[in-house]
């Protein structure tokens, strides 16, 4: 069984070693290289998770990079959880072991900047990682997102997230990287909804209390950005229909009571 993940380890990887784009090289050389100080269940960092990168900006960026790069990183769970039913304990045991080695392996090549291929290493490793250690598997897809996220593939990081999630709802990490993948893709009622999760696993959390206040005041300013762009829209369509009748919507004047909180029409004259 090893000698067979190797194999398909070094397939992974020379499919993957297909040059970058210029502009994904700019990207990916620009972010600095950074890592944890540990995790909570190896507090002397043998197998750290990647810290949190640099959040892509758009998802035409993950359309740009992944024309660029043999991209495959699904993960089938209907041919795992069938491969599962024949394994013993024992191997079991052996294949998530191996996954986890796969996985250093992953994160020494994310604290070496090379996000493409620790992004394959996680792949690799979450194809290892029987079903039946679902919290293994999700820091393996939540290790996967960061390594998107350096790369700039925002939606597919947001899914690797929201994977994470489900095989842990309270793994913190987690909700903090799809928090940033959110706010960057301008989702803040997401982002500010994942913010609230974080806080009740841990009240301390330093970067969720900050964006909890503040995401407040810009959701409010995005919805008011949103709202005179339809009125205005509004308008325009108004006075499309109006202009043959020699009239605009600035003969309508709109009063909302103070009281009721409905409004009211009132017709002005031009002269």
């Amino acid at each position: 069984m090893s000698s067979v993940l190797f194999s398909c380890s070094t397939q992974f990887l020379e499919a993957m070693d297909s040059n970058v784009s210029e502009e994904t090289q700019s990207e990916t050389t620009a972010i600095s290289n950074e890592t944890n100080s540990g995790t909570e269940d190896d507090p002397k960092n043998l197998s750290a998770e990647p810290a949190e990168g640099n959040v892509g900006n758009s998802d035409d960026d993950d359309s740009k990079i992944n024309e660029s790069i043999d991209w495959d990183d699904v993960i089938d769970d209907i041919s795992l959880k069938d491969r599962e039913i024949s394994l013993s304990d024992e191997e079991k045991m052996r294949l998530r072991a191996e996954a986890e080695n796969i996985k250093e392996r992953g994160n020494e090549q994310f604290r070496s900047g090379e996000f493409r291929e620790s992004a394959v290493s996680y792949t690799l490793a979450l194809r290892t990682c029987p079903i039946s250690y679902p919290l293994n598997r999700s820091k393996l897809y939540s290790n996967r997102a960061a390594a998107k996220m350096k790369l700039g593939l925002s939606k597919s990081a947001i899914e690797d997230c929201s994977e994470a999630l489900e095989l842990d709802p309270t793994f913190v990490r987690a909700l903090w990287r799809r928090a940033q993948l959110y706010e960057s893709a301008d989702k803040l009622d997401e982002a500010l909804e994942d913010c609230k999760k974080i806080l009740e696993n841990d009240p301390s959390h330093r970067e969720a209390n900050i964006a909890i206040r503040r995401l407040p005041g810009l959701i409010t300013e995005r919805n008011e950005k949103l709202k005179t762009e339809m009125m205005s829209k509004l308008k325009d369509l108004g006075n499309l229909f109006l202009r043959p009748f020699g009239l605009s919507t600035d003969n309508f004047q709109v009063n909302q009571d103070s009281a009721s909180g409905g409004y009211s029409i009132n017709f002005k004259q031009s002269y």
